[in-house]
């Protein structure tokens, strides 16, 4: 193992440790996700019954309530790894280190990849054993819906990163809410073609909103949607490439300013 890859898996055990010995920090992966599956989940079965209701209704609503949560859970899994760092006024202390800045990106990826893990898997057994859904049946296709989900999840954690980096404590709050801002025209819920001229033209360039898109697709014609899937990836390639410069960027201007050791003051 190099010593690239020894420091990054030190910071990552250094993060595990801390959800080790604390319950709230734990419970912040799995009480958030299991309550909404609990929640929408009962809501989604109700409506599902009454007369009228459209066929399938429930594997929509749960597929793209889990699929959401993983996407969520990947920009928290970023953004909140580095408050804790904030918070703790441990920033100087890491970036004195040999620990360089794309090695702490790289770690910040890993541990929001073991938190992913962790959530999905709660989540999706709870599926199956309270409402029979299972959403292996998407099949291979899983696969690069789950990803692209995940690397936009990345891409808003590192630019929500490079915001607080730069503006401090006045930035913190949009790591709990900036994914959400995305949400409405995201399609996770409804197709796209229900929303407003102006916001179906945002929603192209969304690599979500082609996710949700094909996700549906799937599931009504059992094919793949090889379209959105390549709309998606092609999206995220751009703004993951963004934001990693943005945060470079940012990064730069605070340490030439000193304002490293200020960041949460």
């Amino acid at each position: 193992m190099s010593r690239r890859h020894q420091r990054i898996l030190a910071y990552t055990i250094r993060h595990l440790y801390l959800y080790k010995r604390s319950l709230p920090r734990l419970m912040e992966i799995l009480y958030w996700p299991v309550l909404d599956l609990l929640v929408w989940g009962f809501v989604t079965v109700y409506l599902s019954r009454q007369e009228g209701a459209v066929p399938g209704f429930v594997t929509f609503f749960i597929g793209a309530l889990i699929l959401w949560d993983l996407l969520f859970r990947s920009q928290q899994g970023i953004s909140v790894s580095f408050l804790e760092d904030v918070w703790s006024r441990n920033l100087l202390n890491i970036f004195v280190s040999p620990l360089s800045a794309t090695e702490y990106i790289l770690s910040l990826l890993f541990l929001s990849t073991i938190k992913l893990v962790l959530t999905a898997t709660v989540m999706v057994t709870l599926a199956w054993l309270l409402y029979a859904f299972n959403i292996f049946a998407l099949g291979f296709t899983l696969v690069p819906l789950v990803l692209n989900l995940i690397v936009m999840g990345w891409a808003i954690g590192i630019l929500t990163t490079s915001l607080i980096l730069r503006f401090g404590q006045e930035a913190e709050v949009l790591a709990w809410g900036v994914a959400l801002l995305f949400q409405p025209v995201s399609a996770v819920f409804y197709p796209v073609e229900v929303l407003p001229w102006f916001l179906r033209a945002i929603a192209n360039y969304i690599p979500a909103a082609h996710v949700f898109e094909g996700m549906r697709f799937v599931l009504n014609t059992g094919q793949f949607p090889a379209r959105e899937v390549a709309a998606a990836a092609a999206l995220n390639i751009v703004y993951i490439a963004l934001s990693v410069f943005f945060f470079y960027w940012n990064f730069k201007v605070v340490r030439r300013k000193g304002l490293l050791a200020k960041v949460g003051e």
